[in-house]
């Protein structure tokens, strides 16, 4: 059987491209090695390293964390917000088999009653206004007979007087979907969504939930108004009452449509736990139903739509199930990036697989020390390289990146010169060695150091990263043309390359 031959992976932090010079590191750099690889057009691609390529929010810039999951994994791993906007606009929402038990349950066991509980918002950080709107359109179409709502005010990832609107937008739904539903009640997330065991909190919007002990209103945007011109705003709004019989009863049935868990863990273990975690001022409705948008604690039994996501058979396990030994090498900077990350989240390393943590230098900020250690780095690899025991070896090269956020130009650019003569090493004992090498990198940032008014960019960009294949035998180049590559790729074009098959699990496409 023919020797295995080993693929390497440079992972360069922050190298975006971009077709203007102005501000652009990376341009004014002198980097004969990558220049030369860029050249070679069946050889080198470019691929999306930014939202949805890499599970985030639509236009919202990459990090080296989702992008070494990204590469590691040969998916995106999506953000539950993403997976809730997926579902509905693939239709796949209405299926889900938890809501549709969801939907059993209130229909005959809690005489048509489904309250829907969480924060009322638009922004996106612990649920999102188009989640609930959904969701009371396909209750109404599951004919549930009743659906109350009671809306947690936010008034902390928005504007801390914009609930009023966010209510008005929900009572416009409902009247949209034929007068269905009802708004119960509003409390403010200080209350309803406390997570530092400040129980009296907690206590305060289970009193208005369960027994109507609130503000009652027939008029909820007056009332709510009434609160703000007293100095009220939105995360501190005591509980306001609408509708008694939207009050929490024996036997009903809880749906959370909070996606993010921190802040539901407290109101939803009050309701649901036996005994509760503290001993509330009101007794708490027997035989409840609670479902729970995803997984709040990995202790609640309650069933979730959106379960947390197994990373299964990534790059690096994938090699290991097949005996072969790997080496991954950052430094301190990078180190959890070629490790924890780009193995899917998975802290311990896998079997046979070897790990060499370089020290970062010690200075107050890397613009003083633009090379950081990326030159120790590099020996690692080519050392790793020379021991010829190795099917696949990958490192991070930190310094386009790390120097890059101190907004230093000068430094930065020096960086990314530095960072070309550790890939030319690295390429050279490729060559000696006939190894497979992969080049591509986690986000942008290098490129783009200057505004257009020519102000100091210190953040990552959403411009598209390189992906190189080098092979000194000169057989394998891409199979395709790509133009629409994501990071999810890197992993399976790896995998064919070396001749091994491909996991199911990888979504990204051979390039």
């Amino acid at each position: 059987m023919a020797k295995q031959r080993t693929a390497v992976l440079i992972c360069i932090d922050g190298w975006g491209v971009s077709s203007s010079t102005h501000g652009n590191a990376i341009a004014a750099a002198s980097t004969p090695v990558m220049d030369a690889f860029a050249q070679q057009k069946r050889n080198y691609a470019t691929l999306d390293a930014s939202g949805l390529a890499v599970g985030l929010p639509k236009g919202v810039m990459g990090n080296s964390e989702v992008g070494h999951l990204t590469i590691g994994s040969g998916r995106p791993q999506y953000q539950d917000l993403i997976r809730v906007d997926m579902s509905i606009e693939d239709g796949s929402l209405v299926k889900n088999e938890v809501l549709q038990q969801t939907w059993e349950r209130a229909r005959t066991h809690s005489h048509g009653r489904l309250h829907l509980l969480g924060l009322l918002s638009d922004g996106g950080v612990h649920s999102h206004q188009r989640h609930l709107n959904k969701l009371l359109e396909l209750t109404r179409d599951a004919r549930v007979e009743h659906a109350y709502v009671h809306a947690f005010m936010d008034g902390r990832d928005t504007d801390p007087k914009s609930g009023v609107g966010f209510v008005q937008q929900l009572l416009e739904t409902m009247k949209s979907l034929g007068n269905y539903g009802t708004l119960a009640s509003c409390t403010g997330r200080y209350y309803a969504m406390d997570r530092d065991k400040r129980w009296e909190r907690i206590d305060r919007a289970l009193r208005a939930l369960v027994q109507g002990d609130a503000e009652a209103t027939d008029d909820i945007a007056a009332a709510i108004q009434k609160r703000y011109d007293s100095g009220e705003t939105d995360e501190f709004l005591k509980p306001l009452l609408l509708h008694r019989d939207g009050c929490i009863r024996d036997g009903d049935t809880l749906l959370f449509f909070d996606f993010r868990a921190d802040r539901m863990r407290q109101i939803v273990e009050t309701l649901g736990m036996h005994p509760p975690p503290y001993e509330p001022t009101v007794p708490i409705p027997k035989d409840l139903g609670i479902f729970c948008m995803t997984q709040y604690n990995v202790h609640f039994p309650f069933p979730v739509l959106f379960p947390q996501q197994e990373m299964k058979n990534v790059l690096s396990e994938w090699i290991s199930k097949r005996g072969l030994r790997q080496f991954h090498t950052a430094e301190t900077e990078k180190y959890a990036h070629v490790t924890f990350f780009f193995n899917g989240g998975v802290e311990q390393a896998f079997e046979n697989e070897e790990r060499q943590l370089i020290p970062s230098p010690k200075v107050p900020t890397y613009d003083q020390e633009p090379p950081m250690s990326m030159h120790k780095v590099g020996d690692a690899v080519v050392h790793a390289i020379e021991s010829g025991v190795y099917a696949f070896v990958m490192c991070n090269l930190a310094a386009p990146d790390m120097v890059g956020h101190t907004g230093v130009y000068d430094a930065t650019v020096e960086a990314c010169q530095h960072c070309d003569v550790v890939i030319g090493k690295i390429w050279e004992a490729c060559q000696r060695h006939n190894c497979l090498l992969f080049v591509t990198s986690d986000h942008g940032n290098a490129e783009l150091m200057l505004t257009d008014d020519g102000k100091p960019v210190t953040s990552h960009s959403t411009n598209w990263v390189p992906f190189i294949l080098a092979d000194p035998e000169g057989k394998r180049t891409f199979k395709t043309e790509l133009d629409k590559g994501t990071l999810a790729d890197v992993a399976p074009t790896i995998l064919s390359a070396l001749d091994l098959p491909i996991p199911p699990e990888m979504k990204g496409k051979v390039v």
